[in-house]
């Protein structure tokens, strides 16, 4: 679903990721870890096309990043889900409005747009909420509502960077647990954290990057 073969990406004088080389599986739930600066945030950017790389070869959902030109880039995106770690809401929308934005722009009919909004909010327990406002919310609920919007296209590729860094340790179990469940319904999801508390005890695979260097992968 997600194969990177000798990747390499530069910013500058700086070598941000260097040879990278891993996969990702169908229906897999893994995540990438590493310090600060270790590169992590570049690699999911490689993924969803907001960068590209300098050298080696990015496949990702069969498409091979590297010759996407023009029409083909939104076809992409449709395939993936991007969660963030600063949520990325619009405060002057309400939480519908926020989940149903990406379908509106796609043209999808009201009817089918309103079952996709609703079911989205209903999986990460927040359907109550579709009339507030993202100000009115907790920390916990605005990275959920981050989660419906990424989840209501029903691409086959979430991705998440540091999506539990603004929030208080029980909750960030309640956004893994939502993660977990989105897997099991079959998306494939790939998580950037520092925070190794996360996926301990998950029994998930974990790549390491270090300064831009990919240092190997265990199962926790």
């Amino acid at each position: 679903m997600i194969n990177f073969q000798e990747v390499t990406k530069h910013y500058h004088n700086h070598t941000a990721l260097r040879k990278i080389t891993f996969s990702i599986e169908k229906g897999e739930m893994a995540f990438v870890t590493g310090l600060s600066g270790s590169g992590k945030t570049t690699l999911l950017k490689l993924i969803y096309l907001a960068e590209r790389p300098d050298e080696g070869t990015i496949t990702v959902a069969g498409w091979e990043i590297n010759k996407l030109r023009g029409k083909s880039i939104p076809i992409l995106r449709r395939s993936v889900g991007v969660v963030f770690q600063d949520f990325r809401l619009l405060n002057n929308r309400n939480v519908y409005d926020n989940v149903a934005l990406a379908l509106r722009i796609r043209g999808m009919k009201d009817r089918e747009l309103k079952s996709r909004v609703f079911d989205s909010l209903k999986i990460v327990n927040l359907r109550h909420r579709a009339d507030s406002y993202p100000d009115a919310l907790s920390g916990g609920e605005q990275q959920r509502i981050a989660i419906a919007r990424a989840i209501v296209s029903e691409p086959a590729i979430i991705l998440a960077d540091e999506p539990t860094g603004n929030v208080d340790p029980d909750t960030s179990a309640g956004i893994i647990r939502t993660f977990k469940d989105i897997n099991t319904r079959g998306a494939t999801i790939l998580i950037a954290t520092h925070n190794r508390e996360l996926f301990r005890n998950t029994g998930r695979r974990v790549l390491k990057l270090d300064k831009g260097n990919f240092v190997g992968e265990e199962t926790v």
